[in-house]
């Protein structure tokens, strides 16, 4: 054991807000838990600029955990904008749909989805550790250890909450993760991780005025679809859709993107006040190298990412790794109560 050895109770891996809520319940448990966090910010896949969402957006009304967290975080939320037209886009031009199929509705937190994830953060204060990526867990019969470049922690129970890809690509595990449970997690493809998310900020929700909701599907791209990012009132204004270039291939331009959206809901698209182009392909600290290869989606929610590994020491989770919910804010919250009642569990039984 080294002498700058750290100790808590349970690490948690990743400050998503997968790994924010587990760390959240086990310290209301009374468990003495550090963050560790490879990049320069908390969220992970939630990621919000002016307001505006670069990552996830929306969740709905049988999603009681997302809910729950935002009103004791004491954060607004509001409903999606959905009224109006939806607009097809295809070879020859666009034209517009009776009514909006598209989108059913769902909710929005105000300021950004990665307000939950900073007021969760600023509750945890320094037990978050950003710049803290680690490279190797170790477990043995007395404990489990995370080794990141200039800090060594020590605790109980680790929990992973990074995609499981991720995780296998990035750390190195001492004893190693048994054959089958490797190759799950390196198959088990990570919700965005392919994905190219564009954001599209205007003066005003102008699209509105012809009874548009703003949402649209595409044969044209660059956007595959289109939907509707404003705030409550239309203020701010903006559109976002998702890319999802093959591998080796760039993200969308500005260029392109806009003149897509002209050709959807008029020439006012042409003049945007900011163009935000999210590639989650080049997000280092969540999608691994030949993410857009991934595409087994069945394998979220496996069984074996319920079950702890490692001699019972390391906990999954992430929102690929929930039962219920996969992809989503909600999926999240659940594998993180998940690994919270089993770590507690088995504290409790050791005591």
């Amino acid at each position: 054991m080294s002498a700058g050895q750290q100790h808590a109770d349970v690490i948690v891996v990743g400050a998503g807000i997968a790994g924010l809520a587990a760390a959240r319940a086990l310290l209301a448990a009374g468990r003495r838990v550090v963050v560790l966090e490879a990049s320069d910010r908390v969220g992970g896949r939630l990621r919000s600029v002016d307001g505006l969402d670069l990552g996830a957006t929306w969740f709905w009304a049988n999603e009681p955990r997302v809910h729950r967290l935002a009103a004791e975080l004491g954060l607004a939320t509001h409903p999606q904008h959905i009224a109006g037209d939806a607009v097809m886009h295809a070879p020859g031009g666009a034209r517009r749909m009776a009514g909006n199929p598209m989108d059913a509705p769902c909710m929005r937190v105000g300021g950004g989805t990665q307000a939950l994830a900073g007021a969760v953060a600023r509750e945890l204060g320094d037990a978050v550790r950003l710049r803290h990526a680690v490279s190797e867990i170790s477990a043995d019969d007395d404990g489990v250890d995370a080794v990141c470049d200039t800090a060594m922690f020590r605790a109980s129970h680790l929990i992973l909450a990074v995609p499981p890809a991720l995780a296998a690509a990035r750390i190195r595990f001492f004893p190693a993760l048994p054959d089958e449970l490797r190759r799950l997690a390196e198959a088990t493809p990570v919700w965005m991780g392919p994905v190219v998310k564009v954001v599209v900020r205007y003066a005003r929700p102008f699209w509105r005025d012809a009874g548009l909701a703003g949402s649209g599907m595409s044969h044209e791209g660059p956007l595959r679809e289109v939907h509707d990012m404003s705030g409550p009132g239309g203020d701010p204004a903006a559109l976002f859709g998702f890319a999802m270039p093959g591998p080796g291939e760039p993200p969308p331009a500005p260029g392109p993107v806009l003149a897509q959206l002209m050709d959807m809901f008029g020439p006012e698209a042409g003049r945007p006040s900011g163009v935000h182009i999210q590639d989650w392909r080049a997000e280092e600290h969540v999608s691994p190298p030949g993410v857009e290869h991934l595409g087994a989606y069945g394998l979220f929610g496996h069984p074996a990412y319920s079950r702890p590994a490692m001699g019972g020491r390391l906990h999954w989770a992430s929102t690929e790794t929930a039962p219920e919910f996969a992809g989503h804010i909600e999926g999240a919250l659940a594998a993180a109560d998940r690994a919270v009642m089993a770590v507690n569990d088995q504290i409790s039984a050791s005591t």
